[in-house]
């Protein structure tokens, strides 16, 4: 029966009612009517295949993946120390600290003051010392002198040949007294140069004990200084791993900033720790302020290059313990659906930048969902647009090259 037929009988039935229709009457039938004509509206919606709408979950762009080359590395961790690390201590004795003039991070040259010593004893002490080694000129003067009126009478007889030999005698132990008062005041110079603590080589203060006023006695620590402010760190490598690691082998040192320094091995200790079975392998590093002595720090070493397929890291989604990435399973169909994805599931490996290497599960021509993957789940319905252009791909950085 057709819609139109329902509207005549329910007006005929109004004209040949009895009594008059009342307010409730013409109520329900306006409500019938409108009850009615939604119906109408939902039956033809529901036959026009075009007013069927799907909503997508998300809009997203889809990359290809990359082949690359990637740099193969093996890790090890250790701590980063001091290359050499100079103590620099007092070399005179019972004197007092007069004036302090490094600190803790100051980097030095070679020969710096770094402390003062009070130069009073000191200098009181070589005056004293020169005033003896004038003296012993004058005796020596004085002995030579008489030295030579004896051997110029030596041929008259006026002395014997004792006496003689006395006075030459007396003329050598003046001589050999002056060289003795010669060697103290150098003694005592050498300490008045003493009073001035200098640094042995370049490289930056790392400790100091010293204190103005103090009274420091021979050999007492003042400084500590690392030398040439150069550092390394000691990788711990298991014997199964040795084998991999040789001199000059280009090494890439992670700090717990998450900042990387590079450097080079310098050195594979000759033995191997029989409680850990490790072998410590020394690696000079270059210079950087990310870098500090006493720091643990994780490390990889370069074996060369591979090539890799890579997609973005935003493209893998982990759940579970698993790695996935969604790609489109068709394009939009004629009555309008939209495209669905499908979730793969893919073995991921070495993370270079902001990519991530997949060893297995997908084809090097399958696109991936780049943008809101870990957003979806399997079958969801999505918009694809198109990606934003760039000016290149970005460049996965190969393994450092030994020198």
């Amino acid at each position: 029966m057709s819609m139109q037929t329902v509207y005549d009988k329910l007006f005929s039935t109004l004209r040949v009612s009895p009594r008059p229709a009342t307010p409730s009457v013409i109520a329900a039938v306006c409500a019938a009517l409108a009850l009615i004509a939604v119906g109408t509206s939902v039956v033809v919606r529901a036959s026009d295949p075009k007013a069927i709408t799907e909503k997508p979950a998300l809009t997203v762009t889809t990359v290809l993946p990359q082949s690359a080359q990637i740099a193969q590395l093996f890790s090890a961790s250790g701590n980063i120390v001091a290359w050499q690390e100079a103590i620099i201590g007092a070399e005179v004795n019972g004197l007092r600290i007069s004036e302090i003039r490094a600190n803790i991070g100051d980097t030095v040259r070679k020969g710096q003051t770094l402390a003062t010593f009070a130069p009073e004893t000191v200098e009181a002490e070589l005056a004293q010392s020169k005033a003896s080694v004038a003296e012993a000129e004058a005796s020596l003067a004085e002995a030579q002198a008489n030295a030579e009126r004896a051997k110029s009478l030596e041929a008259s007889g006026a002395l014997s040949a004792q006496q003689i030999q006395q006075y030459t005698t007396a003329a050598k132990t003046a001589e050999a007294r002056l060289a003795a008062a010669k060697a103290v005041a150098r003694v005592q110079q050498v300490r008045l140069a003493q009073t001035q603590l200098v640094a042995p080589d370049d490289g930056v203060v790392s400790g100091r004990t010293a204190t103005v006023g103090a009274v420091v006695q021979a050999g007492q620590e003042l400084f500590r200084m690392v030398r040439r402010n150069r550092l390394e760190w000691r990788a711990e490598v298991t014997s199964a791993e040795l084998g991999k690691v040789s001199i000059g082998q280009a090494v890439s040192v992670l700090t717990p900033a998450g900042e990387s320094v590079r450097g080079k091995v310098r050195m594979i200790a000759p033995t191997i720790d029989p409680t850990t079975r490790n072998v410590q392998v020394f690696v000079d590093l270059e210079p950087s302020k990310a870098a500090k002595a006493g720091m643990f720090a994780r490390g990889n070493f370069a074996l060369g290059t591979t090539a890799g397929l890579t997609i973005p890291q935003q493209a893998l989604v982990v759940r579970d313990g698993f790695s996935y990435v969604f790609v489109i399973e068709g394009e939009t169909n004629p009555a309008g659906a939209l495209p669905r994805v499908k979730q793969l599931k893919v073995e991921s490996g070495r993370r270079v930048g902001d990519r991530i290497e997949v060893r297995a599960g997908l084809d090097a021509n399958t696109a991936v969902v780049a943008s809101g993957a870990g957003f979806l789940k399997d079958g969801d319905a999505v918009r694809v647009v198109a990606a934003p252009t760039a000016p290149a791909a970005p460049a996965i950085p190969a393994a450092p090259k030994k020198s």
